[in-house]
């Protein structure tokens, strides 16, 4: 049976109103972009941690000029939450209390297996860039003043090291020096101080330590800050190049916003004119000369690896009720770096 038309006065009405409704949707078309746009922005000022540097006040100054640079960039605020320790800063981010960060590998690690986080960028490095290391620090005088007296008779002196969190500060002195030789840093020496790079130098020039873990890139802040000190200082001891620090973001902010704060980073620096020039010196203060370049969650395999492998070291160099109990422990080994390797590949994967 055909279908019947709608009586003409349907049809007028629907006609008479139909230009109404194509102007509504231009109205209201706008205001529905407009919202999604502001849907897309935190509604909170970006809270960026600082890692401690030499003092919590210092690391505050150094950062403060990029983070006013990109609250502009963004069009809303960023402040520093700025901490003493490695330990603070790693509570801070379980509590949710930061927003945004510069991490060492393992923090960065951890807020990511959490999934509180994700990797956006790291330090730019170009061919020729002195290689950042994890070293090892004793006065040029006196004993021990040689890297075997320090392994020789490790009971003998007073050690001056990272937060555990620390990867120039404690994970590679341990992993490639200390293990290898069944040296625990935290039970093999005479006392222990604990504390930022800064301060396990100055520990080690004023006489309260004999030898200390430190990095190239923070004794060279040290020789500038402290020159007096840092001339009774030498290093006798340099490791191979450690997993590199990270940019994370909250792993909850919506992406087009984390693009844009990623999009700040890695163009910071690199354009020309007087305003690149004074950002490319903000970055110098950072040890960050060349900017930052993206990347993602693979970014922390290097560090993975690195646990992977101090972890085995420990549980071998570690006394056990039995053999069973050890390879119990090196099956929980094996199965947590499984784990951290799949989830950090899939999420470069996603991101692509």
């Amino acid at each position: 049976m055909p279908a019947r038309e709608p009586p003409r006065a349907v049809r007028w009405l629907a006609a008479a109103l139909l230009p109404v409704l194509v102007a509504a949707a231009a109205l209201l078309a706008p205001n529905s972009a407009a919202a999604a746009e502001k849907a897309a922005v935190p509604s909170q000022p970006v809270r960026f941690g600082v890692l401690p540097l030499g003092g919590a006040v210092e690391s505050r100054a150094l950062w403060m000029p990029l983070l006013a640079d990109m609250s502009q960039a963004i069009g809303m605020p960023v402040t520093a939450y700025s901490v003493a320790s490695y330990e603070e800063l790693d509570r801070a981010i379980k509590r949710d209390e930061v927003d945004m960060a510069f991490l060492s590998a393992k923090i960065a690690l951890e807020a990511v297996m959490q999934r509180r986080m994700k990797v956006v960028a790291q330090i730019a490095r170009r061919p020729g860039m002195p290689t950042h290391r994890a070293v090892l620090l004793t006065r040029k005088t006196g004993a021990p003043n040689t890297l075997e007296a320090v392994l020789a008779e490790p009971e003998r002196w007073r050690l001056a090291r990272g937060d555990s969190r620390s990867v120039t500060g404690f994970l590679m002195p341990q992993s490639q020096l200390f293990l290898p030789r069944n040296i625990q840093m935290e039970t093999r020496f005479r006392g222990e101080i604990v504390g930022n790079h800064q301060a396990t130098a100055l520990a080690v020039a004023n006489g309260d330590a004999d030898v200390a873990t430190n990095n190239t890139t923070d004794f060279e802040r040290f020789r500038e800050q402290f020159p007096v000190e840092a001339a009774r200082l030498h290093v006798v001891w340099e490791s191979e190049p450690p997993p590199g620090a990270q940019m994370v973001v909250r792993r909850d902010y919506p992406p087009a916003f984390q693009a844009k704060l990623q999009a700040f980073l890695i163009g910071y620096g690199q354009g020309k004119g007087p305003r690149a020039d004074a950002e490319r010196e903000v970055l110098k203060t950072l040890r960050a000369a060349y900017g930052y370049a993206p990347a993602d969650d693979s970014a922390l395999l290097p560090e993975a690896t690195l646990e992977y492998q101090l972890g085995k070291q420990n549980a071998m160099a570690a006394a056990w009720v039995n053999d069973a109990a050890r390879e119990q422990r090196l099956r929980r080994i094996e199965q947590a770096y499984k784990e951290q390797v799949e989830t950090l590949r899939a999420a470069s994967a996603a991101a692509r």
